[in-house]
C-alpha cells in the first residue's frame, strides 16, 4: 500500500469538502441531490459518515483478520442479511445529521476526522494493513467480498468520490 497516496487522497477529500461547503448558498443546500432522497446537505454529511465510519469497519478488521476465515463470512452473510435495516439506518442518520448539523460543525468533524486518519495510517503496519475479512456486499457498491485494512482506507474516498457526483450544487 502506498500510505503517501491514501494521504494525499484524504487530503483531497478534506479540501473539497471545505469548497462545496464554503461555496454552496443556503439554497443549494437545501436542492435536492441527484440519485438520493438526501438533500445536498444531507448528503455532504453522508459523504463525511464514510469517513467517521472507518473506526468500526478498521477495528472488524483487525478483529477477523485474526480469526478463520469461516467467522468474517459467516458475520458479513448476517449483515448482509439485514441490508434493509441498515438502509433505513444509514438514510436517516445521514438525513438527521445533514439537517441538524451546522456547516462549521460538519467542516471541524470532517477535519478532526481525516487528522485521526493520517495518525492511524501512519502507525499502521505492512502486516496489519494486509490483513483482510469479508465484508456484506449488500451495503455499499465499494465493499467487496474480501476487504484488507488498506483497502479499508481507500473505502471512503470512493465513497466521496462517487456521492460527489450525485451533488446538485453546481446548479
Amino acid at each position: 500500500m502506498d500510505k503517501a497516496a491514501v494521504h494525499a487522497e484524504l487530503e483531497q477529500a478534506r479540501r473539497t469538502f471545505h469548497e462545496l461547503l464554503d461555496s454552496a448558498s443556503p439554497a443549494d443546500l437545501r436542492r435536492p441531490s441527484a440519485g438520493t432522497r438526501w438533500t445536498n446537505r444531507q448528503l455532504l454529511f453522508h459523504m463525511l459518515l464514510g469517513y467517521l465510519i472507518i473506526r468500526a469497519l478498521s477495528g472488524l478488521v483487525r478483529l477477523f483478520g485474526r480469526l478463520p476465515d469461516g467467522a468474517s463470512r459467516g458475520f458479513a452473510r448476517v449483515l448482509n442479511a439485514v441490508t434493509v435495516p441498515f438502509d433505513a439506518v444509514n438514510f436517516a442518520g445521514s438525513w438527521l445529521g445533514g439537517t441538524v448539523l451546522p456547516r462549521r460543525w460538519m467542516r471541524a468533524l470532517f477535519d478532526r476526522t481525516i487528522a485521526a486518519l493520517h495518525r492511524r495510517l501512519d502507525r499502521e503496519t505492512d502486516d496489519a494493513l494486509a490483513r483482510g475479512m469479508h465484508y456484506p456486499t449488500r451495503w455499499d457498491p465499494f465493499f467487496r467480498d474480501h476487504m484488507t485494512l488498506a483497502d479499508v482506507y481507500r473505502f471512503p474516498t470512493q465513497h466521496f468520490g462517487f456521492h460527489r457526483r450525485q451533488l446538485t450544487l453546481d446548479q
